[in-house]
């Protein structure tokens, strides 16, 4: 469990933070409606009608508790968070992907739930994968229930992996730029391996692969010492190459993976499946998953995934907390894989003969060896800071170790 030292989040989120404490002193409309003994208000990230309905309508026929769904896109969920800090006018429970959890418990937008983790068996930590759980825990207390994860794996063309000599997906850096550089040698406007550059968390997860703890003991940031150093070299050097196209090819999955395979080899999460195969269908037993090659260090990954959380000053504790026990059950988050493609967070649904696919069971191997990116709330904008500094490196020429020097100090003056 990592404990940092809770920093006030400039701008928007520290008005929020404010308003939450206003809020929270009065009693607004809104939650004296939640507050009633047979309803549940739920903040849903995606299409809740076709994802979640059914399972909310079984929680409904249970226990006898209505629950008043509202679907809210992505794109817009992070927006409409602050306003519910900055107003309270938020639901009973919510869903938070984990990359913003530690921003949200700083503010004060989350309720401390611990005393129902450590007494619900449901929700016992000890039922969930480890990183998944870390997304849930602060300062020795937790602010939600880990509900479905998601992690990084290798993505590769069997067929042409073989062509190059690999009867396996690369097991360590080394294979994976030699496989990369083979495969790019096969003609004009071919490659080996996708580098995303536009992805943040990627450089951290290959620098932690190469022994960076990206914060020291004492939380100050090792962006300029050499595993991470080391680490954006590895990275630049398949771009240099010709390896890893420099920018987006501006083509779908099925035209640089499917076909001649263009890009035959890239990581991503559990979404791309059905991605693949509803647009690949040419390549259909070609192509597999495998966990990451592994760097001098080990092969870990990121976690990733959303939290069920009790928003902080609802009247409707009990509620809330049981529909968080309801979905957190393995066979409840089963039914929701089914219906998302979003994989259980809790361990005991991976014995389900539905993710025994070795495609999807890729992922939960790769589980058992993956964190989140580091959860203090600054770490959004450090990870958007990064991606300026990489992109003067990659497109730019700008040189490795200057680059991090400045951005070790930039993120220093952040943490400040």
């Amino acid at each position: 469990m990592r404990k940092w030292h809770k920093k006030t989040v400039v701008g928007a989120l520290t008005l929020a933070s404010a308003g939450l404490l206003m809020a929270c002193s009065s009693d607004s409309a809104e939650t004296e409606d939640s507050a009633s003994s047979d309803s549940v208000t739920f903040w849903y990230m995606g299409d809740g009608n076709e994802q979640i309905q059914p399972i909310l309508d079984d929680f409904t026929e249970e226990s006898g508790i209505t629950v008043d769904i509202q679907s809210i896109p992505w794109s817009s969920a992070h927006d409409k968070l602050l306003t519910a800090v900055a107003s309270g006018d938020g639901p009973d429970v919510v869903q938070m992907g984990t990359t913003w959890m530690a921003e949200f418990v700083d503010a004060g937008a989350l309720q401390d739930i611990s005393s129902y983790v450590e007494s619900e068996e449901t929700l016992n930590s000890e039922n969930f994968f480890e990183g998944s759980v870390a997304t849930t825990e602060f300062d020795d207390a937790y602010y939600a229930v880990p509900w479905y994860t998601e992690t990084r794996a290798l993505y590769y063309r069997t067929d042409l992996l073989e062509e190059v000599g690999y009867s396996e997906a690369p097991k360590n850096w080394e294979e994976l730029e030699d496989a990369a550089m083979k495969l790019s040698e096969r003609g004009d406007d071919m490659y080996g391996f996708q580098v995303d550059s536009n992805d943040q968390s990627a450089a951290f997860m290959f620098a932690r692969q190469n022994g960076s703890e990206l914060f020291d003991k004492d939380r100050k940031p090792v962006f300029n010492e050499a595993p991470f150093v080391e680490t954006l070299d590895y990275l630049n050097t398949f771009i240099q190459n010709g390896s890893s196209p420099k920018q987006d090819l501006g083509l779908d999955i099925s035209q640089t993976f499917g076909g001649e395979g263009i890009v035959p080899m890239f990581i991503s999460g559990p979404w791309m499946i059905n991605s693949i195969n509803d647009s690949t269908t040419d390549i259909e037993g070609k192509w597999a998953t495998a966990v990451l090659p592994s760097g001098s260090e080990n092969n870990l990954s990121n976690t990733g995934g959303a939290n069920l959380a009790v928003f902080n000053g609802t009247e409707n504790e009990g509620n809330a907390v049981t529909l968080i026990e309801f979905l957190s059950r393995p066979e409840n988050q089963l039914a929701f894989f089914e219906s998302s493609n979003s994989l259980p967070s809790a361990t005991a649904a991976w014995e389900d003969e539905a993710l025994s696919d070795p495609i999807i069971a890729v992922f939960g191997e790769q589980l058992e060896n993956s964190e989140s990116m580091p959860l203090i709330p600054e770490f959004e904008r450090i990870a958007a800071s990064y991606l300026e500094d990489w992109e003067e490196i990659y497109l730019g020429g700008a040189d490795i170790q200057e680059k991090m020097d400045e951005f070790n100090a930039e993120t220093e003056s952040l943490l400040q």
